[in-house]
C-alpha cells in the first residue's frame, strides 16, 4: 500500500521548505508543528542524516469535520508532510489522506473529508511542480 502523496523538485531545501509552506497556506492548511529530524537524531544518538523536516499540517476545517465523523481521528492527525534532501534534490512527501480511511473506515463521513484533504494536499503538490 502506497501510503505517501509526493514530488521531487530540483531546489534548494531552505527554499523547498518555504515554497511548501506557502503552498499549504494556499490551500488551507497551517503548519502547527515542525520537527527537525536531522538536528534530533545527531543531538539525542550522534546520528547523521540528509536534511529532514516533518511539518504537522492541519486544515482547521476539515480537522474539524473528520473529528465530527470520528473522534478517535486525531490519532491520526495531523497531515505529516515531509521535505527531505535526496542527492541534488528535495522531496516532498505528504501522508495520503486515504490512508487514514484505510485505518479507520469511511463511516461518518470520514471518506467525504479525506477526498477533500487528498485534493488540497495535491494541488499545493502541483504548486510545487510549477
Amino acid at each position: 500500500m502506497d501510503y505517501g502523496l509526493g514530488v521531487r523538485l530540483d531546489r534548494p531545501f531552505a527554499q523547498a521548505v518555504e515554497a511548501v509552506t506557502a503552498a499549504l497556506k494556499e490551500q488551507g492548511f497551517g503548519v502547527l508543528t515542525t520537527i527537525d529530524v536531522r538536528a534530533t537524531l545527531r543531538e539525542k544518538i550522534g546520528a547523521e542524516v540528509e536534511d529532514y523536516l516533518i511539518l504537522g499540517a492541519c486544515n482547521p476545517a476539515l480537522a474539524h469535520r473528520a473529528l465530527q465523523a470520528d473522534r478517535r481521528i486525531g490519532l491520526l492527525l495531523p497531515c505529516n508532510v515531509v521535505v527531505r534532501t535526496d542527492g541534488d534534490a528535495t522531496v516532498v512527501e505528504a501522508v495520503d489522506p486515504q490512508t487514514m480511511v484505510a485505518l479507520a473506515g469511511s463511516g461518518g463521513g470520514l471518506g467525504e473529508v479525506a477526498d477533500e484533504a487528498a485534493r488540497r494536499l495535491n494541488a499545493a503538490l502541483d504548486t510545487l511542480r510549477g
